[in-house]
């Protein structure tokens, strides 16, 4: 998809998105992942700013996003939640950071979006660094036959609609890339999955 109509469709989402974070969906996953955190955080396709209120109080977080009405939105629970945050508007596949620049990298429910998502777990492993951690939750293809093969016929809608994949074989795209894996929790069967893993240096 165009990435400027793609961009034009998160920032219609964007309500949409204040409300889920107003109502705290996928809490039990966010706080037990964000929890996480600690020092220079990157966290990248921030959209509303539903993971601020789970952060250590005492985190760096350099927000991204390529949608200025998510942004706008992120702000806000930024400032409502006592967060020390920094703010940048990019596509996470075109912005460069240096490397071993962060502490931990954070993504939640952004792979479904990209066009090279190994790639991005690339950036990842080279703006992490050496003692530090990614912390994931992403969802993708179930491992049960037929909620995957529903997956895969309402795809073509879904990514016309909303913008993202939902039929993307998430396990298979970390095992691509160079990152570590120490923990991953499944869920909602196997489409969300919870990852706390750390860079493989030298291996992208």
């Amino acid at each position: 998809m165009d990435k400027e109509k793609l961009v034009r469709k998160f920032d219609h989402q964007s309500k949409i998105y204040e409300t889920r974070r107003k109502k705290q969906s996928e809490r039990k996953w966010r706080e037990k992942l964000i929890g996480s955190a600690k020092g220079n955080v990157l966290e990248v396709a921030v959209g509303a700013g539903a993971n601020f209120y789970f952060y250590p109080k005492d985190v760096d977080v350099t927000a991204v996003d390529f949608s200025g009405a998510m942004l706008s939105k992120a702000k806000e629970s930024a400032t409502a939640s006592n967060v020390r945050a920094t703010f940048i508007q990019s596509d996470i596949e075109s912005i460069s950071f240096p490397d071993n620049s962060f502490d931990t990298i954070v993504s939640t429910l952004s792979f479904c979006g990209y066009e090279y998502p190994v790639k991005v777990l690339e950036s990842f492993s080279r703006w992490c660094k050496p003692d530090g951690q990614i912390l994931l939750m992403e969802h993708g293809l179930s491992s049960n036959r037929l909620i995957g093969s529903t997956q895969k016929i309402i795809e073509p809608i879904f990514l016309r609609v909303v913008g993202c994949h939902l039929d993307r074989n998430m396990i298979h795209i970390f095992q691509q890339s160079p990152i570590h894996i120490h923990h991953m929790e499944h869920y909602k069967f196997n489409t969300v999955h919870l990852v706390w893993a750390s860079p493989k240096k030298g291996e992208a």
